[in-house]
C-alpha cells in the first residue's frame, strides 16, 4: 500500500525538479548535445560561443553593410510598411523576401533588401554615415568623401558639416534558408545556439524558418575564449576522430567584387581641412585645362575650362571651370569602384586604374556609369552638375595619397 502512495509522488516531484532547474538556468540552453552521450570529445562549448548584440537600426530600420543591407521590422508591421519606410516597391521587396505584401511582420523580424537605399547618416537617426566596416578598414567611398569636404567653400552647398563615415563592427555572413532547413541545422552549421540566431533575426517561439528567407548569422565576439578540442586519452587507447571541418566553421563569405571592395591601411582625409581652404581664384584663364591633352600625358583632362583652384594640401585636387551639362570623361581606362551620393546629394565617382592609381570626380550628375563598369579613356561618365560657379573637382591619388593631377595630365 505504501509503495503504491510513493510512485505517484515521485513521478510528479521529478518533472517538477526539472522545470525548477530550468527555471533557475540563467544561461542559455545548450542543444548540442555532442560530448554529453558519454563520448571523449566536447564541443557543447562552441555551440555557446559568446556573440555580440545585433546593431542597432536607425529610424526607417536599416542595418547597412558593405555588400549588404537589412530592414528591420517594428510591432504591428506588414511588409508593406517596411517597404514604405525604406523606399523600395513592396512588390519587388515581397519577392526578394518570399513573402506576400500584405503578411504581417514580428517586432524585430529581418527584412533583406534587394537593393542598396540611402545610407544610415544622422538624418535617419544614425549616430554615423554609412555602412557598419571591419575597424581599421577604410573603402573607397570613404577615401572619395574627403573630396566633398575639400571642395570650394564659395560653391558648396549650405550644409558642409559631414557626420564621421561609418561605424566599425564585423559583417555577419548572410544565409539563405534552403528547402528541409531549420534554425537548429543552421545554428549547428554556424557553430552559434538557435537562440541567438532566433533572437538576431526576430524569429517566433518556435523558430519558424521558410524557404528563402534570409538569416544574419550572429557575430561571435572577439574575446569569447575558443572551445578546446584537445583531448587527453588514456594509454593504449585510441585517438578520438576529430570532427568534419563543415561541422566546425562556417561557410567562407561570398567574395566582395571590385565594386564594394574595402581598402586598408590608411585614414581618410580631416574633414576640418574644409573649413580652413581658401577660396576659389579669380577665372582668369592664368590656367587652361583643355580636353586635348598630349597623348602621351598619362590622363586626360575630364572636361575642358580653367582651373579655377589649384592643387594643394587643402584642396587634394584642381577644380575646373565648365559650363552646366559639360560631359565629364574618364581621364585614363580602368573600372568604376565606387559611385555615392553625400547628404547634401553631391555625387563623386571615383575609378580605379593599374599601378595603384586612383582618379575622383565630384560635382556631376546624370551618370552614365555604374559600379563595377569598365571605362575607357575619354568615355563620358557624367556631366558637370549646376552650380555658382558651375565646375568639376578632380583628383588623383596613389594608393590613399593624393598627389598633383597635373603631374598626370601633362
Amino acid at each position: 500500500m505504501d509503495s503504491t502512495l510513493r510512485f505517484p509522488q515521485i513521478r510528479i516531484a521529478a518533472p517538477l525538479a526539472l522545470v525548477a532547474a530550468l527555471g533557475a538556468c540563467s544561461q542559455p540552453l545548450d542543444y548540442d548535445m555532442r560530448g554529453r552521450m558519454g563520448g571523449q570529445i566536447d564541443t557543447s562549448e562552441a555551440a555557446l560561443a559568446a556573440v555580440g548584440d545585433r546593431p542597432q537600426a536607425d529610424n526607417r530600420g536599416v542595418i547597412s553593410y558593405p555588400n549588404y543591407q537589412v530592414a528591420v521590422a517594428r510591432n504591428g508591421d506588414r511588409l508593406a510598411d517596411v517597404a514604405n519606410r525604406v523606399g523600395l516597391p513592396a512588390g519587388e521587396l515581397a519577392r526578394y523576401n518570399g513573402i506576400e505584401i500584405n503578411d504581417p511582420l514580428r517586432a524585430g523580424e529581418v527584412v533583406a533588401l534587394p537593393r542598396r537605399v540611402s545610407e544610415p547618416s544622422p538624418a535617419t537617426g544614425a549616430p554615423t554615415t554609412g555602412p557598419i566596416r571591419p575597424a581599421g578598414e577604410v573603402d573607397i567611398t570613404t577615401l572619395a568623401s574627403s573630396a566633398i569636404d575639400n571642395a570650394p567653400a564659395s560653391s558648396r552647398p549650405a550644409t558642409t558639416q559631414t557626420a564621421p563615415s561609418g561605424s566599425s563592427g564585423v559583417e555577419p555572413i548572410r544565409h539563405k534558408v534552403e528547402r528541409g532547413e531549420t534554425a537548429y541545422t543552421v545554428a549547428r552549421l554556424y557553430n552559434v545556439t538557435p537562440r541567438t540566431l532566433a533572437d538576431w533575426n526576430g524569429l517566433d517561439s518556435n523558430y519558424t524558418l521558410r524557404e528563402g528567407q534570409y538569416l544574419l548569422i550572429p557575430v561571435v565576439e572577439q574575446s569569447a575564449a575558443p572551445a578546446s578540442t584537445s583531448v587527453t586519452t588514456a594509454p593504449g587507447t585510441g585517438s578520438p576522430t576529430p570532427q568534419p571541418p563543415s561541422a566546425a566553421q562556417p561557410l567562407p563569405d561570398d567574395q566582395p567584387s571590385l565594386a564594394t571592395t574595402n581598402v586598408a591601411g590608411a585614414a581618410s582625409a580631416p574633414a576640418a581641412a574644409a573649413a580652413t581652404a581658401p577660396k576659389p581664384v579669380a577665372d582668369i584663364g592664368q590656367s587652361q585645362a583643355s580636353a586635348s591633352t598630349s597623348a602621351s600625358a598619362a590622363m586626360q583632362m575630364p572636361v575642358s575650362g580653367s582651373i579655377i583652384r589649384e592643387y594643394s594640401a587643402n584642396n587634394q585636387g584642381i577644380d575646373i571651370s565648365a559650363p552646366v551639362g559639360t560631359a565629364v570623361k574618364a581621364a585614363a581606362s580602368g573600372t568604376v569602384a565606387a559611385i555615392t551620393t553625400n547628404t547634401d546629394n553631391v555625387q563623386i565617382v571615383v575609378i580605379r586604374h593599374p599601378d595603384e592609381l586612383l582618379s575622383i570626380y565630384t560635382h556631376l550628375d546624370n551618370l552614365t556609369v555604374s559600379k563595377g563598369d569598365a571605362v575607357s579613356r575619354g568615355q563620358s561618365i557624367g556631366k558637370v552638375r549646376p552650380g555658382d560657379p558651375s565646375f568639376l573637382h578632380f583628383e588623383v591619388r596613389k594608393g590613399f595619397d593624393s598627389v598633383d593631377p597635373m603631374t598626370y595630365l601633362r
